[in-house]
């Protein structure tokens, strides 16, 4: 497990167009993927919301996807709702599901869940799904599927997705 210094750079503007959000996350695919790592990323995620946002209340959920095992779970402050860990179970469903980071949904749907769901055929089953930013799919180099999912909820959903890209990117950096 690698140390590292949490940035204090300003988050940058998360891309809105769908190509870029795709180069974002084929930026981020990481040599390995194991709990030591999702430990690493989750604290220096914390740290930087923490840093960034200082009063905001925010979850950070990071699990496997063949077995869901929790690997991190954790608040930055006071505050956080139980609606927070709904967001967070919904947009994990998303990336599970379309193996791709919930903030690229929400650009294909053009942010619309009534597109969303009538595309997808969801009907009653729609609300089990987010395409609002902040769940991130985990990728590990030369393996095909998604290995895990990071989601932030409590931010602006941009917020929520660029904040875990810039993890990732600050994870690699430290590799």
């Amino acid at each position: 497990m690698s140390s590292s210094v949490t940035s204090t750079k300003p988050l940058r503007e998360a891309p809105t167009d769908l190509a870029a959000i795709q180069a974002q996350l084929e930026n981020v695919i990481l040599p390995h993927f194991t709990s030591d790592d999702a430990f690493t990323i989750g604290t220096s995620l914390r740290q930087r919301i923490r840093t960034l946002f200082p009063s905001t209340a925010a979850v950070i959920n990071i699990t496997s996807t063949n077995s869901d095992n929790l690997l991190f779970h954790c608040t930055t402050n006071p505050g956080v709702q139980p609606d927070n860990d709904l967001w967070v179970s919904r947009k994990r469903a998303t990336v599970k599901r379309w193996g791709i980071s919930s903030w690229y949904m929400h650009h294909k749907m053009g942010g619309s869940e009534q597109a969303f769901q009538e595309k997808y055929m969801l009907g009653e089953r729609a609300g089990e799904y987010a395409i609002h930013g902040g769940g991130v799919p985990i990728r590990v180099k030369d393996v095909e599927s998604v290995v895990g999912v990071i989601v932030v909820s409590g931010l602006k959903q941009h917020e929520d997705h660029q904040v875990v890209i810039e993890a990732l990117e600050e994870f690699l950096d430290n590799q």
